[in-house]
C-alpha cells in the first residue's frame, strides 16, 4: 500500500491519538490515510487527526499476514553475551510516530549498558529522552524500545530510564537525520 492512499478500515481498530497519547477506536469503515509505516507501527490520518496503529492491526488497514510483525511470547534465557551493536540496531527500528527518523538518529538515546543479572541473564539499561518533555507518545516510544531491545539475542530484561537532562535539541541529531528532515 502506498503512503497517503485512502484506505477503508475493515474492522474497529484500537489506536492512540498523536501527540496526546489518548486511546481511541477507529471504527470499521473509516477512511484513513497512512502517513508513516515505520518500525512495525502505522501512523494514520483519520478525521483530521493523526493516530498510531500497532502492527498487530495491519489486517484492518488492508495489509496481509505477511506484513504483520511476528508476535512472540517466550521466556528468554541468556546463552551468551549481548552484542551492544545489536541493541543499537534494534533501537534504530523505533520511531516517533510524527517524525520519519529513528530515535537513535534523532539523538534521543543517551546511553546503553548491559548488566549481568544474578540469575545469569543479561539486563540492558537504557537512558533516553524525548523531543519534548510533555510528549503524550513517550510511554509508547519507551514500550517500543523495551520490546525491540528484548528481542535482541541473549537479552533477558530491559530497563528504560526516561530523562530530560540534558534536554534534547536538534544539534543531537545525526547528519543522516538532518538530511532526511531537510535541515541541511
Amino acid at each position: 500500500m502506498a503512503t497517503g492512499q485512502m484506505i477503508t478500515t475493515t474492522r474497529d481498530i484500537d489506536a492512540i491519538l498523536i501527540p496526546l497519547g489518548t486511546p481511541v477506536i477507529i471504527p470499521e469503515g473509516a477512511q484513513v490515510a497512512i502517513t508513516q509505516e515505520l518500525g512495525g507501527t502505522y501512523t494514520v490520518s483519520v478525521n483530521g487527526n493523526l493516530a498510531r496503529v500497532e502492527g498487530k492491526d495491519a489486517d484492518a488497514l488492508g495489509f496481509g499476514d505477511d506484513d504483520k510483525p511476528e508476535a512472540k511470547e517466550e521466556v528468554k534465557t541468556a546463552d551468551g553475551p549481548v552484542e551492544e551493536s545489536a541493541i543499537w540496531n534494534a533501537m534504530k527500528k523505533v520511531y516517533d510516530p510524527e517524525i520519519p527518523v529513528d530515535i537513535v538518529n534523532l539523538g534521543l538515546v543517551y546511553d546503553v549498558h548491559v548488566v549481568d543479572t544474578d540469575e545469569g541473564g543479561n539486563a540492558v539499561e537504557i537512558t533516553m529522552t524525548l523531543t519534548a518533555p510533555g510528549c503524550g507518545m513517550g510511554p509508547f516510544i519507551v514500550d517500543d524500545v523495551r520490546a525491540k531491545t528484548l528481542a535482541v539475542e541473549n537479552v533477558t530484561d530491559v530497563h528504560v530510564d526516561l530523562v530530560f537532562e540534558p534536554p534534547w535539541d536538534r544539534n543531537m541529531m545525526s547528519d543522516e537525520a538532518k538530511l532526511e528532515l531537510g535541515m541541511f
